[in-house]
């Protein structure tokens, strides 16, 4: 009798779930995440020790300039802060962020001051010290939203952990607007009284100080009576700052 042979049955390899599109998302984010953690770690360890040469600002404001037919004016020479007068360091301590050198990048007490101001429709110096005004002009964007402080927030640990007060300072007063298409100590100085960062007296210093909340509208020199108020009073403040170490 033929004995009858059954075929193996080939086992299936057993299917995949079908990844959900909610984990193809999520994977994405996390890619997303973990490249611009690696990338601005990247720009700060570097930023501490090549110049910065650009930033988001001279940009917009260059675009902003040639859009409104405006000639498109741009002034920046980078020096190292050695060269720059500690009269100027002291006089945007005492404009911008009293407790500079001794905060870790945010003044909690000058943001509430800030909120309660602005809650009573006044207008005052707002609550950004100088370590965030750092981050928002070299690495961000302009704006008030809450995902741009958010970045700036981020940005100002960073270069709070990896730059220090003293690189902090420096790019500072390399990078910042101080006049239409002015950025930075050296070119302000030559383009309000035609001298180099290092020669500044304190008024003088107190002038470039006093216009930082809006470079492109008031002047260091023939100032409005406004100005010449906030530097007499930038100049009085100065004083209290005493020797500066960072």
């Amino acid at each position: 009798m033929a004995t009858k042979i059954t075929p193996k049955k080939t086992r299936q390899p057993a299917k995949k779930a079908p990844t959900s599109f909610k984990n193809k998302i999520s994977r994405f984010v996390l890619k997303l995440i973990l490249w611009f953690v690696g990338i601005s770690l990247f720009l700060v360890v570097l930023f501490k020790f090549i110049p910065v040469v650009f930033t988001p600002l001279m940009v917009i404001r260059a675009i902003e300039n040639k859009f409104a037919g405006k000639e498109v004016f741009f002034s920046h020479d980078w020096e190292p802060i050695d060269k720059i007068s500690m009269n100027l360091q002291k006089a945007v301590i005492a404009s911008e962020d009293g407790n500079f050198l001794t905060h870790n990048g945010f003044d909690f007490t000058a943001m509430q001051k800030a909120y309660k101001s602005n809650e009573r429709g006044r207008r005052i110096k707002g609550g950004s010290t100088i370590s965030q005004q750092t981050a928002k002009n070299v690495f961000l964007w302009q704006g008030r939203s809450y995902f741009r402080k958010g970045l700036e927030a981020y940005f100002t640990v960073l270069i709070e952990m990896i730059w220090g007060k003293e690189r902090i300072m420096e790019v500072y007063l390399n990078s910042i607007e101080m006049g239409d298409g002015v950025y930075g100590a050296q070119a302000a100085t030559e383009h309000w009284y035609r001298k180099d960062a290092t020669s500044l007296t304190p008024i003088q210093a107190a002038g470039i100080a006093a216009i930082l909340p809006n470079p492109r509208k008031y002047k260091a020199t023939s100032s409005s009576s406004y100005i010449n108020n906030r530097k007499t009073k930038i100049v009085r403040v100065m004083r209290q700052v005493g020797k500066i170490k960072y």
